[in-house]
């Protein structure tokens, strides 16, 4: 193939992906509705996709971005002058980096433990996987934040052991600060590190301050708060991706690096998980900020948030829906009152051309839409989009599974399952398709009503034999 037949076929394959701009795909991607911004950010990217970020004597514009980009950072957040930073992959690899530093700075404890909200991001339960740190669990309350009473009695049950305390600002699920100030404080009654994920609100809520918003205290200026990681491939609106993770002092982030010169080549040293990594994203989250500018993300946050405010107001006015919290940045989270459900909602909206992102019933608590808005999101559209799958939803009825099916996927134990049980289950849920391999239907309604009776544990199982299925190589192109 020539570059233009290459390039052709991109194209054609892009067809099938959601979009990533126009503000329509409420989930993974994050648009400023700035065309020249996205130029900049790809031509940055595309400038630096070769260098690597391994050495920076190497390419010494990589440390000089770097820097500049985690100093923009620590100004935003309020940074002590001791604050240090690093740019990641992503907020995955910030939280990853987060949990190994503190548990490597407690080589005295064999066995450490981070206590979590339930809430937090599922990327802590990654890293105590990864790490081999427990990860102690404890509820929230009725307003979904971080139970403190819960936190300081997970504490103070086994001090010692306890390395980090985990808040969220916000939680993913359901858009809301935890109590930082009361987390932050046990943490540091206790000589223990407090991490405050922020990844996707970050680069939100400190403009929603400055715009006289009321935003629960979150930064390093609450006592005890060790680091902080944000995402700027979110709502800095950088390309994807790139994170950054603050500590408060050098001191602190000094167990996240890595060194060994145990070895015949040369001296590895690292301070991120990655050791080779492409300048492209650095590259292109330094130009957008730059290219932003403080006072543009104050006019694109004033923009995001009144588009909340107005799909805070829309989802109130339609008949059989409520919010499941008052959202404190860019989040908005959404249930129904029975009469439908959010897996035909959810449906009916990307047949309309939106995506909605369903979260399955957890802990008790009912199946949820969850929405992340955008500068570009066209709220009015969003919401005519919202009240007709509603009122489709309502026409229909809730997704009914079959009781004895429920019995049946509820008996089910998934570590028992073999590679054929697997194999019909998921054709039972429409999950694998005939000669032409695994697939998907158009419609998810029936596959997420099942999977929502499944437990946790099952529904991993499940997808992961999907992902599993799908991920064969292609032996001729």
């Amino acid at each position: 193939m020539n570059g233009d037949e290459v390039l052709a076929r991109l194209a054609e394959l892009q067809q099938g992906d959601l979009p990533t701009h126009g503000g329509r795909t409420l989930a993974y991607v994050y648009d400023s509705g700035l065309a020249e911004v996205d130029r900049v950010g790809r031509e940055a990217v595309a400038a630096y996709a070769a260098t690597n970020g391994l050495d920076p004597t190497a390419f010494p514009s990589t440390l000089t971005m770097e820097n500049e980009v985690v100093g923009l950072t620590a100004d935003l957040l309020g940074a002590p002058e001791t604050v240090v930073g690093t740019v990641t992959s992503g907020g995955t690899e910030s939280v990853l980096l987060a949990v190994q530093g503190a548990r490597d700075a407690r080589p005295d404890v064999a066995a450490p433990r981070m206590v979590l909200p339930s809430t937090v991001h599922a990327a802590f339960l990654k890293a105590a996987h990864y790490f081999g740190v427990e990860a102690v669990v404890v509820p929230v309350g009725p307003d979904h934040r971080a139970d403190v009473a819960a936190t300081r009695a997970a504490v103070e049950a086994d001090p010692e052991r306890t390395v980090l305390v985990v808040a969220s600002a916000p939680s993913y699920a359901h858009g809301v600060v935890d109590p930082v100030t009361d987390l932050a404080a046990i943490a540091a009654e206790h000589g223990t590190r407090c991490h405050v994920d922020a990844c996707i609100g970050g680069w939100v809520l400190p403009y929603a301050a400055r715009l006289g918003r009321d935003v629960p205290p979150w930064t390093f200026a609450v006592p005890g708060v060790t680091s902080i990681s944000v995402d700027l491939h979110k709502y800095a609106y950088a390309p994807k991706g790139t994170s950054v993770l603050l500590h408060r002092t050098p001191e602190l982030r000094r167990p996240q690096f890595f060194a060994s010169a145990d070895w015949p080549g040369y001296t590895m040293l690292n301070t991120t998980l990655q050791s080779t990594k492409s300048g492209g994203p650095l590259a292109g989250a330094w130009a957008v900020l730059r290219t932003i500018g403080d006072e543009g993300y104050l006019e694109l946050t004033r923009t995001l948030l009144e588009g909340v405010d107005a799909l805070v107001a829309g989802v109130r006015a339609i008949d059989g829906l409520h919010l499941v919290a008052e959202p404190d940045s860019s989040l908005v989270t959404v249930a129904t009152d029975g009469t439908c459900d959010v897996f035909t909602i959810a449906d009916e909206l990307a047949a309309a051309g939106w995506l909605a992102q369903p979260q399955l019933t957890f802990a008790g608590q009912p199946p949820t839409l969850h929405l992340s808005l955008s500068a570009a999101t066209d709220v009015g559209a969003f919401l005519a989009a919202l009240r007709s799958a509603v009122a489709v939803a309502v026409e229909r009825g809730p997704v009914a599974v079959d009781p004895g099916i429920v019995e049946f996927v509820q008996a089910l134990d998934p570590a028992a399952l073999s590679d054929a049980d697997f194999d019909g289950l998921l054709a039972a849920v429409g999950m694998v398709g005939g000669e032409e391999g695994p697939g998907l239907p158009e419609r998810m309604g029936e596959i997420n009503a099942l999977l929502d009776v499944g437990s946790p544990r099952l529904r991993e199982a499940l997808l992961t034999a999907f992902l599993d299925r799908l991920a064969r190589p292609v032996r001729t192109i």
